[in-house]
């Protein structure tokens, strides 16, 4: 590292104590990296981000309580100069895009290698997007996808898509509502908005529909 250029502060959130020493020993050694702290739930997160000031959040996606992709949008409002990195096990489409739409700069899977944890931290840091090729290509899919808006799926907004995914998780409105801090009735609303676009009138017929477009990632056998 050259004389006077500054360390990427480096914020490393996790649930799992032996996932953050992991992280934080594969870093450490890197003398252009700083790690300024761990947390291990959101709340943590974004009182750390506030009080550290780190230029890249390297984040799991499921944590109890706020996972990562609330503790994403939260940062994009609070602290939007910092860039946030996902590391995560998820590969299916619907947790990738919603982290994608939700601010994240970058999308690593957690069975990547070092030098590629690394080079996702520099890029983002840079200003870059990184995304490890199976999430970029379902990045790209999403796009060609959006492009055609022939497609019953279209016609549906992101909170609608968000919705949508839920109800195939077999969840109640009430459930929808406290899981994406909304009201029951605007659950409502979104639901018969759903049905209404595209024609369809059961939930078994939306679960289908959203596991056929894959914005749901249970396979048929796990429908409730």
């Amino acid at each position: 590292m050259s004389v006077g250029k500054k360390k990427i502060k480096v914020l490393i959130v996790d649930d799992h104590p032996v996932v953050r020493k992991g992280l934080m020993s594969c870093l450490a050694n890197k003398e252009h990296l700083k790690i300024v702290g761990e947390a291990s739930n959101g709340p943590e997160a974004i009182k750390l981000t506030t009080e550290q000031s780190p230029d890249v959040v390297l984040m799991d996606v499921s944590m109890p309580g706020m996972d990562g992709q609330v503790v994403t949008e939260a940062l994009r409002k609070e602290a939007p100069q910092v860039k946030v990195l996902i590391l995560s096990m998820q590969s299916s489409r619907e947790p990738v895009l919603r982290l994608i739409r939700a601010g994240a700069r970058g999308y690593v899977l957690k069975d990547a290698p070092p030098d590629e944890l690394i080079s996702a931290i520099e890029a983002v840091h840079a200003g870059e997007a990184y995304f490890s090729k199976p999430v970029a290509q379902i990045a790209l899919n999403q796009y060609i996808s959006d492009a055609d808006d022939t497609k019953p799926v279209a016609k549906l907004s992101e909170r609608e898509r968000e919705v949508l995914a839920l109800i195939a998780e077999g969840k109640s409105n009430k459930e929808i509502a406290v899981h994406l801090g909304i009201g029951v009735r605007t659950t409502e609303t979104h639901r018969e908005r759903i049905m209404r676009k595209l024609g369809i009138h059961s939930v078994a017929g939306l679960t289908k529909f959203a596991i056929a477009n894959g914005i749901s990632s249970l396979e048929e056998s796990d429908k409730p």
